[in-house]
Order: structure tokens, then C-alpha cells, then sequence
């Protein structure tokens, strides 16, 4: 996977929240906030060329203290998440 250009995060009074940049995002009318994992996990996500639901459940368990069972499944629900936002992609 691999996150899409333009898409950066911001917090704003207190929320970390995704924000559209560029032109080739104009039409994004979403408002996609993210609890303080989920942006961790994006804001590494951001510094690879790509990156698999492993490797975000790999940086879980090096930041926080969970299980990598757990990890994984999150891993996998934020991602299928942000596909489905369309902020990601396969």
C-alpha cells in the first residue's frame, strides 16, 4: 500500500485530521479524523514508498505497548479504513 500525494495531516483545535492538498484532490469533500494512533501509523506510513498492514502493526508494537496479535488486527482495519476513504491505496 501506499498513501496518496496530497493527503497530509493537521490537527486542528485538538484533532489530528486529513487534509486535501493540491489540485488533483479539489474534489475531496471528506473530513477524516484520526485518534493519536492512527496518526502516528500515518504519519510513518508517509515516509516509505509503501508499506503492508505488517509493517503498520510492527510500528504499534514498537510505540505502544500491545500485542502484535492485536496490532495486526488493527493494522488491518485502519488500512481497509483508509482504502476506503480513498487517502490510500493498494
Amino acid at each position: 500500500m501506499k498513501t496518496k500525494k496530497g493527503f497530509n495531516i493537521r490537527n486542528v483545535c485538538g484533532e489530528n485530521i486529513i487534509v486535501a492538498e493540491g489540485k488533483e484532490n479539489i474534489d475531496f469533500s471528506n473530513i477524516i479524523s484520526m485518534n493519536e494512533s492512527s496518526a502516528y501509523l500515518w504519519k510513518k506510513s508517509q515516509e516509505q514508498e509503501s508499506f503492508t498492514a505488517e509493517d503498520l502493526a510492527q510500528w504499534l508494537t514498537e510505540e505502544y505497548d500491545i500485542d502484535k496479535e492485536t496490532a495486526l488486527a488493527d493494522s488491518k482495519t485502519v488500512s481497509e479504513q483508509w482504502i476506503k476513504a480513498g487517502i490510500c491505496e493498494e
